[in-house]
């Protein structure tokens, strides 16, 4: 059986899209659908119902799928041990993280880390979105909910509080915020509501009777960008807000207190690439943990 179109296969199996899976492999759509139609000829049956709206395995597609994946696993293992005797490190790692942590706090890290190392590719996701690790969709992810399923290594990275900002133009304009009845009429700036992947990030709901007035953004950077352009009050990550000093923090009592969890997977988690940027990001958070939270 030829591993090159096991790997295909197991790539529109965790995509569930030939398309998804040649970006993934950066191949032309055409070669994801002649290599697998060839493992299907090859094994003598078939993997995968297609049709327009991406791909679903049959039986016989999901007992290749264990199977190759447990292969997969010893694969990575192996090449671990192998990689563990050099001093160098070599490869790709492809980190998922919420938009916040990602753009305020990981890019410029990473970016660190990657000058460093000349031969480490780091692949910086930051999102607002959940990563599967079992599906490779990222070798190490940061997640704001401690994860309950699934074979995965977890660590709690730290503590981080949210508080409600505005700019100091925008405050100059109205009568001062003492209470949190102020609150009633100013714009609020938060997060698209049915875009909020985790229950840890539904804080806005805390301010509905508050304020009726709302500019829902899917972005982190673009709450920042939308209150430090003096348009209204945002909730915002306090370790961001450092680098504004136009910005007020309002209401000190009230604050948000969540928990980042730093999380692999042990089939990849003992390779030496991303066991290195597992330890940089872990001890590059310890060394900054007292501007994740405030008081």
């Amino acid at each position: 059986m030829d591993w090159d179109r096991v790997r295909i296969f197991l790539e529109v199996a965790r995509t569930g899209q030939i398309l998804g899976a040649a970006k993934k492999l950066g191949l032309n759509h055409a070669t994801v659908a002649r290599q697998l139609s060839a493992l299907e000829r090859e094994m003598k049956t078939r993997l995968v119902k297609r049709d327009t709206t991406g791909c679903t395995l049959t039986r016989s597609g999901e007992a290749l799928m264990a199977t190759a994946e447990k292969v997969e696993s010893e694969f990575l293992r192996v090449g671990s041990q192998l990689a563990s005797t050099s001093d160098r490190v070599t490869g790709t790692v492809r980190v998922g993280a919420p938009d916040g942590i990602g753009n305020y706090f990981l890019a410029e890290q990473l970016a660190a880390l990657a000058a460093m190392h000349p031969e480490l590719i780091v692949q910086l996701v930051p999102l607002p979105r959940t990563f599967s690790l079992s599906k490779r969709e990222a070798d190490i992810a940061i997640m704001v909910e401690r994860p309950k399923e699934g074979r995965l290594i977890t660590t709690k990275l730290t503590d981080y509080s949210l508080s409600l900002y505005a700019s100091k133009q925008y405050l100059d304009r109205f009568p001062p915020i003492r209470h949190e009845a102020d609150l009633a009429g100013h714009l609020f700036i938060t997060q698209v509501s049915d875009f909020v992947y985790s229950r840890a990030l539904d804080y806005s709901s805390y301010f509905d009777t508050m304020m009726s007035r709302r500019y829902e953004c899917g972005s982190v950077v673009g709450q920042v960008e939308a209150v430090r352009a003096g348009h209204g009050i945002g909730i915002l990550h306090d370790y961001a807000i450092r680098r504004y000093p136009e910005l007020r923090r309002l209401l000190p009592e009230i604050r948000f207190v969540r928990t980042y969890w730093l999380v692999s997977h042990p089939d990849t988690h003992g390779t030496r690439r991303v066991r290195e940027v597992h330890r940089y990001i872990a001890s590059r958070v310890r060394a900054e943990r007292r501007h994740f939270m405030i008081e």
